[in-house]
């Protein structure tokens, strides 16, 4: 009886062991499914795409054009281009660095300083686009008024050709002197033909203009550098050009990077209607938007 006993609960126990090995099985088979499954949804599920790198552009200006260009940095920002301004104090560097690829751009003169830059260096440098026009003023610390100009003054304009001869057109149309008519706006001070209060004319570097005030009479002097040392050329200029003068600052490149998205992107931002706000704003009527 007790053979019996043992043989039953024997029986009995491998029965028990045989459903626990199938219910374990069946589990393990359940398992790998659902890890099927969830393998197939997550190859089926595209990775997000990484958001574009920004493309940079270093851009050279002087003051106020960097001004201008700082003002735009955060929109062209969201639009993928990230803006890195270097100021500079002259006008010389800002072309030969873009020439080089030091820079991409340059935003500081305006056509005709461009062109003669062009043809003195062999550069190839080409406008984008047209901004603003900074009226060129003449200022002094002891006049007045330009009727108290006297006999022999000392009058200081740029060095440069295309704006010393700029300078020249200003005080010929002020009837201070009278010019070869052939010299145009690469006039020089040999091209004065009459000068009926004996003036004497002293070149100096643009950039240093405002700092022979204190030396000259009258000196004739760019915006920018005007703006720079203090000066509103509104309130300040004895006489300044008007709103037709041709001399648009332009933003600038190279032949290989002028067409490139990231270029017409900065270009549309400098003619967008916020920079028109901005500089009138800004510099009431020392700067006049040209778009």
């Amino acid at each position: 009886m007790k053979k019996w006993t043992f043989s039953i609960l024997t029986l009995a126990l491998v029965l028990v062991l045989a459903a626990c090995g199938n219910n374990s099985t069946n589990n393990s088979t359940a398992g790998n499914n659902t890890s099927a499954g969830e393998n197939t949804s997550t190859n089926t599920t595209e990775p997000a795409p990484e958001s574009a790198e920004p493309v940079k552009l270093v851009v050279g200006a002087t003051v106020p054009h960097a001004d201008i260009l700082k003002f735009v940095a955060p929109a062209l920002k969201e639009e993928g281009v990230e803006l890195e301004v270097r100021e500079f104090s002259d006008y010389v560097q800002p072309n030969v660095q873009v020439y080089e690829k030091q820079l991409d751009a340059n935003y500081f003169q305006h056509q005709p300083y461009l062109d003669d830059q062009n043809a003195q260096n062999g550069f190839d440098l080409v406008p984008v686009v047209g901004v603003h026009v900074e009226p060129f003023g003449a200022y002094s610390k002891t006049l007045t008024s330009i009727d108290e100009l006297k006999d022999g003054a000392k009058v200081a304009i740029p060095n440069d050709a295309t704006n010393g001869g700029r300078a020249l057109l200003l005080l010929e149309k002020q009837g201070l002197i009278k010019l070869d008519e052939a010299a145009g706006i690469a006039a020089t001070k040999k091209d004065i033909t009459e000068n009926p209060k004996n003036l004497a004319f002293i070149e100096v570097e643009a950039a240093i203009l405002p700092r022979q005030l204190e030396e000259v009479d009258l000196a004739l002097i760019n915006t920018n550098y005007a703006l720079e040392a203090g000066l509103n050329p509104t309130t300040d200029a004895l006489f300044i050009e008007d709103k037709d003068s041709p001399y648009t600052n332009l933003l600038v490149s190279r032949p290989d990077n002028k067409d490139s998205e990231a270029i017409q992107k900065l270009a549309k931002a400098l003619t967008s209607e916020e920079v028109r706000t901005f500089i009138n704003d800004t510099y009431k009527g020392a700067l006049v938007p040209v778009f």
